[in-house]
């Protein structure tokens, strides 16, 4: 009994002690640092964050009393150092870890941190990767490379160059964000066009080689994304490679403003060789506390405690100590104490002397890291404050610098949130990242060699080493290009165009022709074009249709001349015909239109006989008029007048179809005069493809592929044929003699082939569209040139000219109308009309009857009423009687009627 009293008093006091250790606040809190001491930012970093240290310990507010160490550990540039000194840190129980400056030790270092849960803030790693969820414990205070390559990015596209070449240190700071460039770039439809790497540590021979042989690639747009290099190899070489001229520009990532911030008075001298140069830094807004920490640190200086003059890195290595110090703060006055705990797997370990099982894991690990991205104060960079997702503090954007006569000049400023700027970014706005591009703006640039105007970013050849141009070397139609036997010149139509285009390109073009064929037949285009694609040529020039298999692989300059594929066959000439003017109708047509001249006459009679005196007379008279009367309305007006209503509405009607039937007897009649006629059963393609005829193209032409990719036709019924003169000669055999029923051919060649003979004729309209150009490697900068100044030949007229040069000695070919023979008309196109006229006619007619019959009843009634002397009192008339006296009563003439009814009954009128 008693002995189970002292077992409970004794876990009554072990109980106690363990709540007063865990509630009671620590009075030392424990911080490391790992960087490289003797660099560009770590002789920056240490004094600033030695002095960040001595700040919040002097205010015993913020860690609520406790006293902040700081254990510093020298990287020495290495991963494997690093790593190894991370150990050390972590073994003297530190909380969190600021650092490191490198990228690459930061991958090592935060797979440790992740594992023991120590929060890891980095003042100076940029590697956009870091940002990954593999790193929850990486928090980054400065600015991610992925903000940096967007500027640099909308940097390059702002002066409108659209490729460039990077050099970049090949680890994972270089390697990955010159990736983020290239994202960027990608975006804004740019590329990075060469990467150039270079070792870590690199050397100057190892430089200049690799920047020579650069100078033989057509951009020369540099980006530069290095660490900081106060001996600035890479522009010393490049001066003495002569690449700071006016043909080259030359951008560099914040490592640049970093070493150069770095400099002392005495060493600006050396920005002479940067001269033209542009770069970004991390933009740091002035205040009270940044001015005031200048000045501090200049006494620092004096004091001996700084070796170095003051960088952005040093203003974020105090921002990030002064973060961890309040993040502590917060922590300690929620937890109150610090504990760690021994990872069990580590027990697991077998002993050895690295003594793993000494490393322990921070309990409030996850709950300091929490407290840290809740961070939110103004630093002497600015606003500190980071986002959840990537865990990245807020950008406050970047300003764009310009070296010109050792000064540094800022141009402007860039922002995620407004683009490029003459002012400065004053607040930062979260979820923004679009601006209009128009707005953007920056100031003058000094470029190398003191150009003030954009370079031209790009050289597409030099005298060395001229642009090596293939030119068809043609055996047929060579007045397109052509090399002559005896001066191995190069001359015809693409190459006069080629040169006129050239004048008006805004810089030289050293060039060399290669003829491209063996001479013997015409060459093959798609092997030409992809020649251009795999850099054995660096353009061709000539003849060459732009289809989409080419433009795939290439790039096509604006064409300077239409065309597309056509159908060529024998044809017959059909003014020999004497009987051609019966052609335009039909003979249903030709009948039924006589017929219309009967009828109107009988009808115009008809309606006028009674009122009209030109309609009276002898028989003969009235016949010859009748019929006069009708067919004079194709030609001129008649001389007889109309007097009825109903003849004149009939009249109208006959005029509308008369002048409809005589306009389209003219048009047909004039185009089968002056066209000619098909002489075989093909009308159009699928007609040909149908007749399963032996179809002719030319050797080398993309009609080939089209005819048998695109229309499936077998390739056994196609025949190559190298020349006019084989065209005209099977063509000529025809399908049955062992030649072919058509050719397809491009419609330029058969325009010059059509102007020498006549015996043949295009069948069909032009069944594809295209055009020829100049082709060039993908993304050339003389693609769009050229294209520019072949648009200019078009407008001023050159274009037509050099086109008459070459195929207008003789007549244009091509301006004759060589469509086939238009159908004759038919009777069906115009019978609505016939039909209207007709019911006209018929209606007049019908209401003139019933007239007539109702004034021939008046009449007889009145005969009843008033029976004359001579008139015979017979009851038994018969029906021919009646149609004899109803004949001779139409035939008298309108007023007597009128006067005999009128003398009856004066008050009667007569409709």
């Amino acid at each position: 009994m008693r002995y189970s009293v002292v077992l409970a008093l004794h876990a009554l006091i072990w109980v106690l002690l363990t709540a007063s250790f865990y509630c009671q606040k620590p009075s030392e809190v424990n911080i490391g640092a790992i960087f490289t001491f003797d660099s560009v930012i770590g002789r920056v970093a240490q004094p600033a964050m030695q002095a960040a240290v001595s700040d919040v310990n002097a205010d015993s507010r913020i860690l609520r009393g406790a006293t902040l160490n700081l254990f510093m550990e020298n990287a020495n540039c290495s991963a494997f150092l690093g790593s190894i000194e991370a150990f050390q840190v972590l073994d003297k129980g530190v909380v969190a870890i600021i650092g490191p400056q490198s990228s690459a030790i930061a991958h090592m270092i935060s797979a440790i941190a992740n594992g023991l849960q120590v929060p890891l803030i980095s003042y100076a790693a940029t590697d956009p990767t870091l940002s990954a969820l593999q790193f929850p414990y990486f928090l980054r205070a400065t600015e991610s490379d992925g903000y940096q390559m967007a500027a640099m990015a909308g940097l390059i596209d702002y002066y409108g160059w659209k490729q460039v070449i990077a050099v970049f240190v090949d680890d994972e700071y270089g390697r990955n964000g010159i990736s983020a460039l290239g994202d960027e770039l990608e975006k804004k439809m740019t590329k990075i066009a060469y990467k150039l790497a270079l070792p870590v540590q690199f050397n100057q021979s190892y430089l200049t080689d690799l920047l020579n042989k650069s100078k033989l690639l057509g951009p020369r747009v540099y980006v530069v994304h290095i660490d900081p290099d106060p001996r600035l190899r890479i522009f010393q070489v490049a001066k003495e490679l002569q690449m700071m001229t006016s043909d080259y520009v030359w951008f560099a990532t914040d490592w640049l403003s970093t070493t150069i911030d770095s400099f002392s008075p005495m060493n600006r001298t050396s920005l002479a060789v940067l001269d033209g140069v542009v770069a970004l830094r991390q933009h740091t807004p002035q205040s009270n506390r940044k001015s005031a920490f200048m000045s501090r640190w200049k006494e620092m200086q004096k004091e001996g405690l700084a070796s170095s003059e003051l960088n952005v890195y040093g203003l974020r290595a105090y921002d990030a100590v002064w973060t961890v110090a309040k993040s502590i703060g917060r922590f300690i006055d929620e937890h109150e104490n610090i504990s760690f705990s021994v990872l069990d797997k580590l027990l697991e370990l077998k002993p050895s002397e690295i003594q793993l099982t000494k490393l322990k894991i921070f309990d409030g690990g996850p709950r300091l890291r929490e407290k840290l991205l809740e961070t939110n104060m103004s630093g002497l960079a600015g606003e500190v404050r980071f986002n959840r997702e990537d865990r990245n503090i807020v950008s406050g954007g970047y300003d764009v610098i310009n070296i010109e006569k050792m000064a540094i000049h800022t141009i402007g400023f860039w922002s995620n949130y407004s683009g490029f700027s003459v002012s400065p970014p004053v607040t930062v706005k979260r979820g923004t990242s679009s601006y209009p591009p128009l707005d953007q703006k920056l100031g003058y640039v000094t470029w190398p060699g003191g150009n003030t105007v954009t370079p031209r970013g790009w050289v597409i050849a030099d005298d060395e080493q001229p642009l090596r141009i293939g030119v068809p070397k043609r055996v047929s139609f060579v007045e397109f290009a052509r090399e002559l036997n005896d001066s191995h010149k190069i001359e015809g139509y693409c190459i006069d165009v080629f040169m006129a285009a050239r004048k008006l390109v805004p810089y030289n073009i050293p060039y060399r022709f290669v003829p491209f064929g063996n001479g013997q037949s015409n060459p093959s285009y798609d092997e030409l074009v992809k020649m251009v694609a795999q850099n054995v040529f660096d353009a061709a020039v000539g003849d060459i249709a732009i289809v989409k298999n080419r433009t795939m692989i290439v790039d096509f300059s604006q064409p300077f001349a239409t065309t597309g594929l056509v159908i060529v066959a024998p044809v017959s000439n059909s003014k020999s015909n004497a009987w051609v003017f019966l052609q335009p109708f039909t003979w249903e047509l030709w009948s039924v239109t006589a017929a219309s001249f009967v009828i109107v006459a009988v009808v115009m009679w008809t309606l006028e006989h009674r009122v009209n005196d030109d309609f009276r007379g002898p028989p003969k008279k009235q016949l010859a008029t009748m019929f006069l009367f009708s067919f004079s309305t194709l030609f001129k007006k008649n001389q007889e007048d109309t007097v009825s209503p109903l003849g004149r509405i009939v009249m109208v009607v006959w005029l509308f179809l008369l002048m409809v039937i005589t306009s389209s007897y003219t048009a047909s009649l004039t185009s089968i005069l002056t066209v000619q006629q098909i002489s075989s059963p093909v009308t159009g393609i699928d007609s040909l493809i149908a007749s399963n005829w032996p179809i002719g193209y030319q050797v080398g032409s993309f009609a080939y592929s089209y005819l048998t990719e695109s229309l499936y036709i077998p390739s056994s019924r196609l025949v190559p044929l190298g020349s006019p003169e084989e065209y005209e000669r099977a063509l000529r055999q025809g399908p049955d003699n062992g030649g072919v029923g058509a050719v397809i051919d491009e419609l330029t060649y058969i325009d010059l082939f059509l102007s020498r003979l006549t015996d043949f004729g295009i069948i069909g309209q032009t069944f594809t569209r295209s055009g020829w150009g100049f082709a060039f490697q993908k993304d050339s900068p003389l693609a769009v040139d050229m294209s520019t100044a072949i648009l200019k030949l078009s407008e001023n007229g050159e274009l037509r000219k050099i086109h008459e040069k070459w195929f207008c000695k003789m007549g244009c070919p091509g301006d004759k109308d060589q469509d086939t023979e238009p159908n004759q008309l038919n009777l069906i196109s115009f019978w609505g009309l016939y039909l209207l006229c007709g019911a006209f006619s018929v209606v007049a007619f019908v209401v003139f009857l019933i007239r007539m019959i109702y004034q021939f009843v008046r009449y007889k009634k009145r005969q009843v009423n008033h029976p004359s002397p001579v008139s015979t009192s017979s009851s038994n008339i018969q029906c021919s009687q009646v149609i004899s006296n109803f004949v001779d009563f139409v035939d008298e003439k309108e007023e007597a009627i009128k006067r005999m009814f009128q003398h009856d009954n004066p008050q009667v009128q007569v409709c």
